[in-house]
């Protein structure tokens, strides 16, 4: 009797504390203001220029920053091959468009010349990662012929791994017989829609639109989470198999792939305007935001079923994505559903803005956001700043900023 008395109490105390924790989540989220935020987002763009510049004083000659390992103060740079090499400069663009500091501006065009080379790159789809978040934000805030000229350039490269059978874009290459696609893919279509807008030609457009359709039809399960990967035959266009690369397990969901997916498509529907694409972003959004794995901040776990949570890793990077697409998509749906995906990238964008997210100056590397996962499986760039958390946290406070009232 006495046992199950403790037991009852246990249970009674532990559902108070919940609903007090819950209560504080609330009012938390109730104090998140459309003012608050905005003051917010503004030192975070102070804070940026002043941890971009730390940043820079640390890149070798030639190098872009990857990573940083903060337990051994060590950092990672790549070359400018490497997908992610874009980000830096994208990054330094939307830190100047708000600050007009001169110095992030040069730093930003000095990056760019080291970066120009890849537009012959055809071994890779990430042309789109690469050059547009880069070249693409450059031209936007001082349109040049050269630019223009890069871009272009970039896309034919990027059409060169389209294969119609397949009716994809190849992601990696494997075996002579497979046909690796993942849904990072739908991120690099933009540069194509962009280059049909400024040639008059087609090719482009059909391409981005034919990937889309193919992977629409393949890389999503009935409740609309998303495989990584899709292995076609190269030959017939057959689906081979199924499966993830950086995931938990090839039937899990990955956070970051969810948050690509939902990007892609909203990017598919305000290029085309067609309503199936509105959809398929609406019913990934859904999945997103209704998953039961989902945490009360809005910064997800690495995989929607990663084990041991909630001791979990987190994927700010992922947060970061799902933020910026859904401050897009709330412009292209009826106001009691952008009120929702509004209120929902308010709730990422504030949780990013603070501990334990967003670094202090001089931390962190000099990269903004903590707490990214790149790649357990392999256990590469493992709880550790990532550069396109911190692009698409830049691009997702700018679009806040520039919502109507």
């Amino acid at each position: 009797m006495k046992s199950q008395f403790i037991k009852n109490y246990s249970l009674l105390l532990f559902l108070c504390c919940l609903l007090g924790f819950t209560s504080m989540a609330q009012k938390a989220s109730q104090a998140i203001s459309r003012p608050l935020l905005l003051k917010q987002f503004k030192q975070n763009f102070s804070d940026a220029q002043k941890q971009y510049q730390f940043l820079a004083q640390h890149l070798p000659a030639g190098k872009f920053p990857k990573t940083y390992f903060p337990n051994t103060d060590r950092y990672e740079f790549s070359n400018s091959d490497w997908w992610c090499s874009g980000f830096y400069p994208g990054s330094l663009l939307y830190i100047y468009e708000q600050t007009k500091d001169q110095a992030t501006y040069q730093e930003a065009e000095r990056i760019l010349k080291d970066l120009e080379k890849e537009k012959y790159n055809t071994t890779t789809h990430d042309l789109g990662f690469m050059m547009f978040c880069s070249f693409g934000n450059a031209n936007l805030i001082a349109p040049k012929p050269a630019y223009k000229e890069i871009l272009l350039t970039s896309a034919k490269s990027l059409a060169t791994r389209f294969n119609p059978k397949v009716g994809c874009i190849k992601s990696w290459d494997s075996k002579p017989d497979d046909f690796l696609v993942i849904i990072d893919n739908m991120m690099n279509l933009e540069l194509l829609f962009w280059a049909t807008e400024v040639t008059g030609d087609s090719t482009y457009y059909k391409i981005a639109v034919t990937h889309a359709n193919t992977t629409m039809k393949h890389h999503f399960r009935p409740d609309y989470s998303s495989y990584h990967v899709i292995n076609y035959d190269a030959n017939t266009g057959e689906v081979k198999q199924k499966k993830t690369a950086q995931g938990f397990a090839n039937e899990s969901a990955w956070a970051r792939g969810q948050a690509w997916g939902l990007y892609g498509y909203t990017v598919m529907y305000r290029v085309t305007k067609n309503p199936i694409y509105l959809d398929q972003a609406n019913k990934i959004a859904n999945f997103y935001l209704n998953n039961p794995n989902l945490p009360a901040d809005k910064i997800p776990f690495w995989d929607f079923n990663a084990p041991n949570q909630p001791e979990a890793l987190r994927d700010a990077s992922a947060a970061s994505v799902v933020a910026s697409a859904l401050l897009e998509l709330q412009g292209y749906v009826k106001a009691p559903l952008a009120k929702t995906y509004v209120s929902s990238a308010e709730k990422m964008l504030w949780s990013l803005s603070n501990s334990p997210y967003k670094a202090a100056y001089g931390k962190n590397g000099g990269f903004l956001i903590k707490h990214c996962v790149g790649h357990i499986p392999q256990n590469t760039e493992v709880d550790v700043p990532l550069t396109y958390a911190d692009y698409y946290f830049l691009e997702a406070m700018k679009r806040y900023q520039e919502l109507k009232k």
